[in-house]
């Protein structure tokens, strides 16, 4: 086996660094970043024949004449010291760095010839030790790229098109990755041989793999493919700049030029019904896109594609469908239309029952008469709320009741146990059965996992357990006091306040207060589509991860104190209850001792001490709590000097940490609010989008014909049949639209590249041209037998800033690593020959033999490893006949050194 040079396993080798250059050296590098190619013509044949300068020396840091001249970007001095036999090594690396397509179709095609027929390539990121490339010989210390970075890798991390185009028509391959939990042979071996290089070859993979010209160039659907490559990367946290197929996905989108384009690539899925214009649409790719929302990088990114101008003048067209003109209405005409519809809701879910295919209730299906439907439904459930809290019907009775009806509202209200729901609550309970079932129709249709992505479902599945645990309480506590009362009528008189503590009824109203709230909080939901409200919800959203955050620590600092003052003040709390449980039976004495009835609470337990501490962030306990029945001094001391540090950590410091928190988030949000508001509303019209959940609450628990017709499998047999034939309509168009799209993107990308601003790069690039053309024209007159040797005096170019800083470090032979170092590597200590026997030094010298040999000098053959090829072949005949014009120009420039 062959090693690359700088590489030795299990221990560290000393790096290779650059040697000191001869004067010879110097010149020859100098004249091939000139230009001047009869020069280095004459230098390398005369090299090859007395071997008095290293042609493939390197100046300093490290750039050899090949280097030069791909930086250059001198193509005729390339071939020439291709054809000349100097060593490639890492240069088809780096004239895909620079762009020179040029040099890299010949290095290309140099590679293709100097490889062995047969001989294999190495399979996806196996060990790089064993070298079987040319850009592998570099030595891996100070080489330019790391040994797993390949032709098609670096070009697709430069998102080079035409150098990819190039590679991928040539054959190369690209290995997909495993798996981030994969626990293959292959992926333990090298995890445990190097974590590092393992890691980081997987990334440059995949940044590799979400190339946008790539992904054109290979895929048939490159915003399906952008979505799923970056919900992989989610789970390798790339940074923002390897987030490019996402960026990808966003600037397709602005190449489309139609409404129907656009249509047709939001709602292609390949596993539905082929879309038909005038059909609704399900948005598919749209849905995906919401769906892959990812956080930091890859969160900016799907905004912008949902946030982008085309898809949201789509979804404000379907979302205002069925309402023609009510955006350019006046304000007030536009109050009086959605008030009409408001007011009317049950007349429209009652004729959409009884009638589904009417004119309104067609309408009924649209996403913005869905929505004030909707709407209307859930203001009318939370007006019933209110009324039940208000006890509406005994105030209506009180108002507007006879003088019988006042009597007996007042009887009935003096029996405190037995009592069962009144009418508005039976109508809340309707309205409860309706939401459940509304929740379970989204499970079974949309799956579980869709589910649990819209964080409001959380809400609506605690808002429902919460009422029915309401409802079991109640029937318990039903069922409970009418026994009670059944064994002792005088049960049914007993008021409220000498109830047990935990009485079923009692429990339940408090779980109905906690529904209610959360009842209320699902408009904030409903803001999110208003422009002026909706970047406030959003900021709302925010704040509740950072308040949760806040208060995590905020528990632990008064938990602390809470243990700690309770340690300290148990005795004297003990002895404050004492004092106020003082009468027969056990009983307070409110009248007397209210004072330390009230104080032994403060800290006679862990919970109280907590309690007391949680109050006093808002000024609800003062140091008066402290003044406790027989407390000595110094312990009033300690836990005032306690109960300070307290307020001084949880109220000065974590509360304006709080703040500062939020500050940031809002900050963060208002930074791109109108995008994060524009993803926000798109997903709340997607949830409207949907042919399903028509009815709102509690209507959607009655049956409609339509759900008949799909119980009983009654279908549409004509759309049946259609459907196989207009499967392959529909990939047809899909591919016609994605085919015009991408050519769309990469001509405007070209169009960027070439407006792009001259560079002091494309001035120098102009310089090194007129000098190469002196040079030329310099020997074509010394061949003619004119003088040049005044012309040979003078500056042959005038160099830039750049290349006289680089020709003066050359000259005064400016080194990376200090002298020092140097030495260290040129008396290195080696084998000593002196006491080697004849089997040891037979050995060393047949091992240099062979290593040296051309039969290995690209390496050996490796057992059991899959071809795979990284530079792929020609296969046209351009190509092919390119390759031969360089391997006679070799041939020939090889029998001339021969004859020489």
């Amino acid at each position: 086996e062959i090693e690359a040079p700088g590489i030795t396993r299990g221990s560290i080798a000393m790096p290779s660094l650059p040697k000191p250059l001869t004067l010879e050296e110097k010149k020859y590098l100098l004249v091939v970043e000139r230009g001047d190619s009869a020069n280095v013509r004459r230098m390398l044949q005369l090299a090859h024949r007395k071997n008095h300068i290293n042609i493939n020396c390197v100046d300093p840091l490290g750039r050899g004449a090949l280097s030069l001249a791909i930086d250059g970007e001198n193509l005729d001095m390339v071939e020439l010291l291709v054809v000349m036999g100097v060593e490639t090594k890492d240069a088809l690396l780096q004239s895909i760095d620079v762009g020179f397509v040029e040099a890299a179709e010949l290095l290309l095609e140099h590679e293709e010839l100097i490889h062995k027929q047969g001989e294999p390539y190495v399979k996806g990121t196996l060990s790089p030790f064993i070298i079987f490339q040319s850009w592998q010989k570099a030595d891996w210390n100070t080489a330019t790229f790391t040994p797993d970075i390949t032709p098609l890798i670096l070009a697709a991390h430069r998102n080079n098109y035409e150098i990819l185009k190039i590679l991928l028509d040539r054959g190369a391959t690209l290995p997909m990755p495993h798996d981030i939990k994969c626990g293959c042979d292959d992926c333990i071996r090298e995890c445990q041989e190097d974590s590092l290089r393992f890691s980081v070859s997987r990334l440059n993979e995949y940044r590799a793999l979400s190339s946008p010209s790539l992904i054109a160039l290979s895929s048939n659907d490159p915003i399906l493919t952008a979505f799923q490559l970056s919900w992989e990367l989610r789970n390798l946290a790339f940074a923002e700049h390897e987030s490019k197929s996402d960026y990808m996905a966003i600037d397709l989108l602005h190449q489309s030029r139609s409404s129907q384009e656009l249509a047709i690539i939001l709602n292609h899925d390949p596993d539905s019904p082929p879309y038909e214009a005038g059909e609704h649409m399900k948005l598919a790719r749209l849905e995906l896109a919401i769906n892959c929302k990812q956080k930091k990088a890859f969160l900016i990114c799907t905004f912008q594609f949902v946030a982008h101008p085309n898809i949201q003048q789509l979804l404000a067209t379907i979302w205002y469908e069925g309402l023609p003109g009510f955006r350019r209405k006046p304000v007030t005409q536009k109050l009086m239309q959605i008030s009409s519809i408001a007011l009317l809701f049950p007349f429209h879910c009652m004729l959409y029952i009884i009638a589904p295919n009417t004119p309104t209730g067609k309408l009924m299906r649209k996403p913005f008469m869905k929505f004030l439907i909707h709407a209307s439904s859930y203001l009318f459930f939370l007006m019933l709320l209110i009324l039940v809290s208000q006890r509406a019907e005994v105030q209506v009775i009180q108002i507007f009741g006879t003088e019988s009806m006042r009597k007996a509202l007042a009887e009935q209200l003096q029996i405190q146990r037995g009592n069962g729901p009144s009418i508005l609550e039976w109508i809340v309970a309707v309205y409860v059965l309706g939401f459940i079932w509304q929740e379970t129709m989204e499970i079974f249709q949309e799956g579980v996992q869709s589910y649990l992505r819209n964080m409001w479902n959380f809400i609506d599945f605690t808002r429902n357990s919460l009422y029915v645990s309401v409802a079991i309480l109640r029937i318990a506590a039903y069922i409970q006091q009418t026994r009670e009362i059944y064994a002792d009528p005088a049960t049914a008189y007993i008021p409220r306040e000498q109830w047990d503590d935990f009485d079923p009824q009692l429990i339940a109203e408090g779980l109905f207060a906690g529904a209610n709230i959360f009842s209320a909080l699902k408009l904030v939901h409903l803001f999110s589509i208003n422009p002026h409200l909706g970047p406030l919800q959003i900021s709302l959203g925010r704040m509740v991860i950072d308040i949760v955050k806040f208060f995590f620590i905020y528990s632990l600092v008064l938990f602390a104190f809470a243990c700690g003052l309770n340690q300290l003040l148990w005795y004297f709390a003990e002895m404050e209850k004492q004092k106020c449980y003082h009468l027969p039976g056990g009983m307070p004495d409110w009248d007397n001792n209210g004072d330390a009835c009230m104080k032994w609470r403060r800290f006679g337990n862990l919970f109280e001490s907590s309690q007391s501490l949680f109050w006093a962030s808002f000024g609800g306990v003062g140091i008066d709590s402290f003044e406790l029945t027989g407390i000595k001094t110094y312990t009033r001391f300690w836990g005032l000097l306690m109960f300070g540090s307290y307020s001084v950590i949880n109220v000065i410091v974590l509360l304006n940490l709080l703040i500062a928190m939020m500050s940031n988030s809002y900050a963060m949000i208002d930074e791109h609010s109108d995008t994060e508001w524009k993803f926000a509303r798109t997903r709340l019209w997607m949830s409207y989008f949907e042919e399903s959940a028509t009815l709102p609450p509690p209507f959607n628990i009655f049956p409609t014909p339509k759900l008949l017709f799909k119980m009983f499998g009654i279908r549409k047999k004509d759309k049946l049949r259609r459907m196989s034939s207009k499967e392959k309509e529909r990939d047809s168009r899909y591919t016609a639209v994605m085919r015009a799209l991408v050519w769309r993107y990469v001509s405007a990308k070209h169009r960027e590249s070439e407006e792009s601003p001259v560079t002091e790069d494309d001035i120098n690039e102009v310089k090194g041209e007129i000098s190469a053309a002196k040079c030329e024209l310099l020997e074509v007159l010394h061949s003619n037998g004119m003088d040049i040797s005044k012309a040979n005096a003078k500056e042959k170019t005038i160099l830039g800033k750049k290349m006289r800083i680089w020709e003066r470090r050359l000259m005064k032979d400016f080194h990376v690593a200090p002298v020092t170092a140097e030495e260290e590597i040129e008396h290195a200590p080696e084998i000593s020959t002196e006491i080697e026997d004849s089997l040891s030094r037979f050995r060393r010298i047949a091992k240099l033999a062979v290593l040296n040999s051309s039969s290995h000098k690209w390496g050996q053959l490796l057992e059991g490893v899959c071809e795979a090829s990284q530079i792929g072949h020609c296969n046209n005949r351009e190509s092919y006949r390119n390759q031969q014009n360089l391997q006679r120009a070799m041939d020939q420039a090889r029998k001339l050194v021969n004859r020489s």
